[in-house]
C-alpha cells in the first residue's frame, strides 16, 4: 500500500489553462492565482506572462507567501505570437529567441524554477533535418541567457505533429535526441511529457516515459479528444478527465502514474512534479474542472 500521494508528488496545476481567461496576460490573474495559492492540495503552479507590472509584482509576492513552487509556461507566448524556435528564416528564429529571453526575465521576477517551451511548426519531412539543428541552436541560446541570470532550468514540452499543434518535435524519440544535444552544454535542460498529448503522438505511457526517463524533469496530466473531429473538444484542448469521447480517465492516469514509478521518476521522497493541465469547456466552471482533476488523481492513486 503506497503512502499518501503528496509523499511522492508535488501536485501542480497550469493556472492559465484552468483559468483560460488569463492566458493572454490579462483578466482576473491575481484573483485566480489566489484560489490556487489558498488550496493546500497544490504544491506547485505554472504561470505565464502578465502584462501589468503592478499585477505581476502582486503575484510575485503572493507566490512567495504561499511557498508554491513556480514554473513559467512560455508556450502561449510562442503560439499566440506565432513564434518559431526552429524557423529556417534566421530573422524569425532570432525573434522567437528574443521573445523567450524576455520571458526568462519575467520568470525570474516571479520566482520560477523552470521555463517551458515547445518546438515550432513542422516544416515537412523534406526540411525537418534542417529545422532540428535550428531548434537546438535556439535552446542553447535561451539556456545561455537563462544561465547568465541565475539557475532557471529550460524545459522542452513534447507536442503532436499530426492532430493539432503539428510541431516539429512530435515524438518522444525526437525530443530525446534534441535533449541529448542540449544537455552537452546545459545539464539542467530537460523534457516534459504530457499524458494528454500521448494519444495524439500515438504513444503509450510506457513507451514514451521509458524513452524520456533520463531527461524527464516535468509531467502534465490531462485529457484529449481525437476520435471525433466534430467533437467541440477535438484536438489539444485539455478537457476534463472522463469527458465522453475523450481518451483519458482514471485508468489511463493510473497507467501513467504506474509508468512514472517504473522509470524511477516517482519514488518515495522524490516529490517529483506532476501538474494538471485541464481547461473548462463551454458551460463548465474552472472550480468544477479542478475538483474533477483532484478526484481523478486521488482515485487513480488509490488503484496503484
Amino acid at each position: 500500500m503506497l503512502n499518501e500521494l503528496h509523499s511522492y508528488i508535488k501536485v501542480g496545476i497550469v493556472h492559465f489553462m484552468a483559468f483560460p481567461e488569463t492566458m493572454r496576460g490579462e483578466g482576473p490573474i491575481l484573483e485566480t492565482i489566489s484560489k490556487i495559492a489558498e488550496d493546500d492540495f497544490f504544491s506547485a503552479i505554472e504561470v505565464t506572462a502578465i502584462k501589468d507590472p503592478g499585477v505581476r509584482d502582486q503575484v510575485a509576492r503572493l507566490l512567495q507567501t504561499s511557498d508554491l513552487a513556480v514554473g513559467f509556461g512560455a508556450q502561449p507566448l510562442l503560439l499566440m505570437g506565432k513564434h518559431d524556435l526552429n524557423s529556417l528564416d534566421e530573422e524569425k528564429r532570432v525573434r522567437a529567441v528574443d521573445a523567450i529571453k524576455a520571458a526568462v526575465d519575467e520568470a525570474y521576477l516571479l520566482g520560477s524554477e523552470r521555463l517551458a517551451v515547445l518546438s515550432g511548426p513542422n516544416p515537412g519531412p523534406d526540411r525537418r533535418t534542417e529545422a532540428i539543428p535550428r531548434l537546438v541552436k535556439s535552446l542553447n541560446e535561451i539556456g545561455e541567457y537563462a544561465e547568465s541570470k541565475g539557475k532557471l532550468g529550460i524545459t522542452l514540452e513534447v507536442f503532436d505533429r499530426e492532430i493539432d499543434k503539428k510541431c516539429l518535435i512530435g515524438s518522444t524519440a525526437e525530443a530525446v535526441a534534441v535533449a541529448r544535444e542540449v544537455r552537452r552544454r546545459f545539464p539542467s535542460f530537460g523534457l516534459m511529457i504530457d499524458l494528454s498529448h500521448l494519444p495524439m503522438q500515438g504513444e503509450t505511457a510506457v513507451e514514451s516515459l521509458s524513452l524520456a526517463k533520463d531527461y524527464l524533469v516535468h509531467t502534465h496530466i490531462g485529457n484529449c479528444v481525437i476520435k471525433d473531429r466534430a467533437h467541440p473538444a477535438y484536438g489539444d484542448s485539455h478537457p476534463r478527465f472522463g469527458l465522453p469521447g475523450g481518451e483519458n480517465g482514471v485508468e489511463e492516469l493510473r497507467d501513467f502514474l504506474q509508468a512514472l514509478f517504473e522509470v524511477g521518476y516517482l519514488r518515495e521522497g522524490s516529490r517529483s512534479y506532476v501538474a494538471f493541465e485541464v481547461k473548462p469547456q463551454p458551460g463548465e466552471t474552472s472550480a468544477a474542472v479542478i475538483a474533477n482533476a483532484k478526484r481523478t488523481l486521488k482515485e487513480a492513486w488509490a488503484r496503484l
